[in-house]
């Protein structure tokens, strides 16, 4: 900057324009206004300079250091172990058991041999192709070699002392039952998260909350520090299922051996607690291994019970048969003209043609006829009300992943021939899941339950466990008309299409049903779905069973092929559960 004297010097010969200083010599307004114009930035700039390295000393030293600490620290993940899932009687379904998976910096594996390469490769069970394209992705400061790998894998890569490869514990989930139990538990992914059944839907409850340890490491990544658990883990929660494994068998084993024996595409069983609404079992064939699924197909993955529809057939008639003797209607002892009839364009007929029927008989036969002209006695808008009533056409709320809502046609579409083929199973669609539950009609008085596949809470038993039960169902049919029909169905049982599902010691009830299958929008005289749905003993039941076979080759009859699966299941399962016989 030049000095006062030399300002004066240099502009001394233009003193006329302005104006004399001390020394006489004259300044134009001009200049001196430049001059303080360069001052102030000069001051500016200096001011500026001095509030960064302020704030650079004070308020921002928190910063760096977070910046410099990122550069040294590192938080590792500790992973929450995930929930267990019991059975009823504490048995695991599926626990997790620890496993670890192996990890690289990339930027820090700059002087790896081929030597050590190799070792890696063969203890991880990898090519050297998709290790090297592992290790070779520079941008990456974290990348999985493998994971879920044994303990022992781990302790043998821990031996090599390669720097800048590590270890971190996480688990895997086994199922002890395997196929048994597969389209209940569900199964995991590689990230240990729940991707059906159970696993899926008590997925908030089972995933727990990871930690965290925190290190210092040096720039070459060595550890210079361990400065602890910072966060703990907490482990998920265990659920607890209604189902008992050891029914769960009993049904698996009677389904599989008539499924393989007919040759069939596929079949369902589910066993219900009659009195509390409760899953006890629920099976599928196809099945599939989840601790290994590998060939696993989308078929075989289908828990049927619940997603599949079908229309059900003759195991619709007694719902409906219920129905009229609740509205008084008919009686017991009501005569039916059973000869053949057209509704519309369609002759609706009976397998064995008989001129009339009581209708206790319409059940005991499985009259088409007969159950078709007790359905046409309603308006169209009442019946569809009570098909609701007993959860068709409608979810059953339970939280399973993939359950139907069934198909049930609005009623203001109804034609006289859709209500006269839905009285006897034919134009309406349901899960076996659905069946099942509508059943529940028979065994609590005419009160439908909610149906759980979680064991309730309850420290009540014996009647008192009964009464709560009743708080929760909503009232259908009398108490009257369910002993009435229960009792028609228990003579089904003894002179009807049921009589294959009697067992030794227990008296049963309930109803078969043969149906075609809708094939691209026609039924098929070739491919049938054999359904059973009852319950035991009769008096107090215990038990609700139902049994679905998908398309079995030769028999194809609900009472040949589905109503011999219900006794294998019943009788030892009562006797299991401690119920003295009744016959």
């Amino acid at each position: 900057m030049l000095a006062n004297t030399d300002i004066q010097k240099l502009y001394a010969a233009r003193s006329d324009n302005g104006f004399a200083n001390n020394n006489g010599i004259s300044l134009s307004a001009k200049t001196a206004s430049r001059i303080k114009t360069v001052n102030l930035i000069a001051v500016i700039l200096t001011a500026l300079v001095a509030i960064r390295l302020f704030y650079m000393n004070t308020y921002n030293t928190m910063f760096l250091a977070k910046q410099m600490s990122s550069r040294i620290e590192r938080n590792l993940k500790i992973v929450a172990m995930r929930g267990t899932i019991l059975d009823r009687n504490g048995n695991p379904l599926a626990v997790s058991t620890p496993m670890a998976s192996i990890w690289v910096d990339p930027s820090e594996l700059d002087n790896l041999s081929s030597e050590q390469i190799q070792e890696l490769a063969a203890i991880l069970r990898l090519s050297l192709t998709d290790l090297n394209g592992k290790l070779n992705q520079k941008n990456k400061t974290f990348v999985y070699l493998k994971r879920g790998i044994s303990p022992q894998q781990a302790e043998q890569i821990k031996n090599l002392g390669i720097e800048g490869v590590y270890s971190i514990q996480e688990f895997k989930r086994y199922y002890p039952d395997g196929e048994i139990a597969a389209h209940i538990v569900g199964f995991n992914n590689v990230d240990d998260q729940g991707i059906d059944g159970i696993e899926y839907a008590s997925n908030k409850n089972l995933v727990g909350v990871d930690g965290a340890h925190q290190i210092i490491r040096d720039r070459q990544g060595h550890i210079v520090e361990d400065l602890g658990t910072t966060k703990a883990a907490q482990n998920g929660q265990t659920v607890n299922l209604s189902i008992d494994n050891r029914i769960q068998y009993i049904a698996y084993n009677a389904l599989k051996t008539q499924v393989d024996k007919l040759h069939a595409k596929g079949g369902s069983a589910v066993v219900l607690d009659a009195k509390t609404g409760e899953v006890l079992a629920m099976v599928n064939m196809p099945t599939y291994n989840p601790n290994n699924r590998n060939g696993v197909t989308p078929d075989m993955l289908k828990n049927r019970a619940v997603t599949n529809v079908y229309d059900p057939g003759s195991i619709m008639k007694p719902l409906v048969v219920a129905k009229a003797l609740d509205d008084k209607l008919i009686t017991t002892k009501t005569m039916i003209n059973t000869h053949p009839y057209y509704v519309g364009p369609k002759l609706i007929k009976d397998d064995e043609p008989a001129p009339q029927l009581s209708v206790e008989d319409v059940l005991v036969r499985s009259s088409d006829i007969g159950t078709s002209k007790i359905g046409l006695k309603y308006k169209p808008y009442d019946l569809w009300s009570y098909y609701r009533s007993i959860g068709f056409g409608e979810k059953m709320k339970t939280g399973f992943p993939g359950e139907t809502n069934g198909i049930l046609l609005d009623w203001k579409k109804w034609h006289p021939i859709d209500q006269a083929l839905m009285s006897f199973g034919y134009g309406i669609s349901v899960s076996l899941f659905q069946m099942a539950h509508a059943y529940t009609i028979f065994t609590n008085d005419g009160c439908i339950l909610p149906v759980s596949f979680y064991k309730q809470q309850s420290h009540l038993s014996g009647a008192n466990q009964q009464s709560v039960s009743k708080l929760a169902c909503g009232q259908v049919i009398s108490a009257a008309t369910a002993h009435t029909v229960r009792d028609i169905l228990a003579e089904n049982n003894l002179r009807g299409t049921g009589r294959n599902a009697q067992v030794a010691d227990y008296s049963t009830a309930g109803k078969t049903g043969t149906a075609q299958k809708l094939i691209n929008g026609h039924y098929s005289n070739h491919d049938h779905i054999s359904s059973f749905v009852g319950f035991a003993p009769v008096k107090q039941p215990r038990l609700i069973i139902g049994i679905m076979v998908d398309n079995p080759k030769g028999a194809y009859y609900g009472s040949a092929v589905a109503a011999p699966v219900f006794g294998q299941i019943a009788q030892p399962t009562l006797h299991l559960l401690g119920v003295h016989p009744d016959k």
